[in-house]
């Protein structure tokens, strides 16, 4: 096992400008569970790629342990990689893709047997060794794909996006099972997805990127309970955190009939974060006219718009921006029926309206 690296590590793919990874520094700890996230283009996959071995790195460097791997070829950084697509050879048994990496590399058949049986253990494919992929469903063949990782015993598991083509009941399954195997291993893994339901379920900690550029690296509830951006707000939880512009006025914050403590340094106006779950019925406060309700059986969560059209989003045009409050599933409100809400105590979240960045 080792840690892993990324010292101010760039790539910029030839006809480009912008970096798709901008100077990357962030340290892996041994036998951590990292989760890169992140939208589409943000460089999660590239970083990856570049730790695999199969990006060049523009300027910086990255080490595996003590050793620096930068110019160091895939096949000797001893790291195992899982892909998107399983990747598998269609003419072989379970057990022959499971050790075809081994036999390739000279590992006598006994030490093979051994260690795909060990594998398959512990991923409950041993009734399956026999089978060719085309009988195996796809959770089944996402399983041997993390076996033929196993079996190599690598320093490092990089897995790029290896839930993206399950079902969403098996997605959440085949996570569990991949957490709780990664644990007992306990080898350093490296887990790219843009799902960060995912990230923040599965990761021991999790670095948030935009723009090739790392935003926030961070345990899931810090990421939660205290975003450094307004970017790392808008994109950690589910449903999103609520993020509007509110003017600053004797030192509070002005949101239709709710004024927010703020700090002096706030300037004429702050951006105000608050999740969903930060709000709560009130006689008086921030009116809000419902839209839709989604009723989920243990939860209700109401989608509307402020009724005081002063108050606008900070992160999306008027036109397609909701508030999302959830509610109590035992009594929600009706569309089309105003509510009143004010905000729960050490809920809220102030960002500069300048840079994004968070005020503390």
């Amino acid at each position: 096992m080792a840690s892993v690296v990324f010292k101010d590590a760039s790539r910029i793919y030839p006809g480009t400008h912008a970096p798709a990874v901008d100077k990357l520094s962030l340290t892996v700890n041994d036998g951590e569970f990292l989760v890169l996230v992140g939208p589409s283009g943000c460089g999660k996959s590239t970083s990856l790629r570049m730790l695999a071995g199969l990006e060049e790195i523009d300027t910086g460097a990255i080490y595996i342990g003590d050793r620096e791997v930068t110019n160091v070829a895939p096949k000797d950084r001893d790291i195992a990689m899982v892909f998107q697509s399983y990747a598998l050879y269609p003419h072989m048994s379970v057990a022959e893709n499971m050790g075809f990496a081994l036999k390739i590399a000279g590992v006598a058949k006994e030490e093979r047997r051994r260690r795909v049986l060990d594998a398959a253990k512990l991923l409950d494919l041993e009734p399956y060794l026999d089978r060719k992929p085309k009988a195996l469903s796809g959770g089944q063949r996402q399983r041997v794909a993390m076996g033929r990782a196993i079996v190599r015993e690598p320093k490092v598991f990089l897995m790029d996006e290896p839930l993206s083509n399950l079902d969403a009941k098996l997605r959440v399954a085949t996570r569990t099972q991949i957490a709780a195997l990664q644990r007992r291993l306990g080898i350093t893994t490296v887990y790219v997805t843009h799902d960060q339901v995912e990230a923040m379920t599965m990761g021991d900690r999790v670095a948030v990127l935009k723009d090739g550029l790392l935003q926030q690296v961070d345990t899931p509830r810090n990421l939660y309970d205290k975003p450094a951006n307004i970017f790392v707000a808008g994109f950690i939880g589910s449903p999103a955190m609520n993020l509007l512009t509110a003017p600053v006025s004797g030192g509070k914050a002005k949101l239709g009939g709710l004024d927010i403590d703020v700090p002096s340094s706030a300037g004429s106006s702050v951006t105000v974060g608050i999740r969903p779950e930060g709000f709560s019925a009130s006689s008086v406060g921030f009116d809000v006219v419902v839209e839709v309700v989604e009723e989920l059986g243990a939860d209700a969560f109401v989608y509307g718009r402020p009724a005081d059209s002063n108050v606008k989003f900070a992160n999306a045009s008027a036109e397609v921006a909701q508030l999302i409050l959830r509610w109590d599933p035992m009594s929600p409100p009706r569309p089309g029926q105003t509510v009143s809400v004010t905000a729960k105590g050490g809920v809220v979240h102030l960002f500069s309206t300048t840079d994004g960045k968070r005020i503390d």
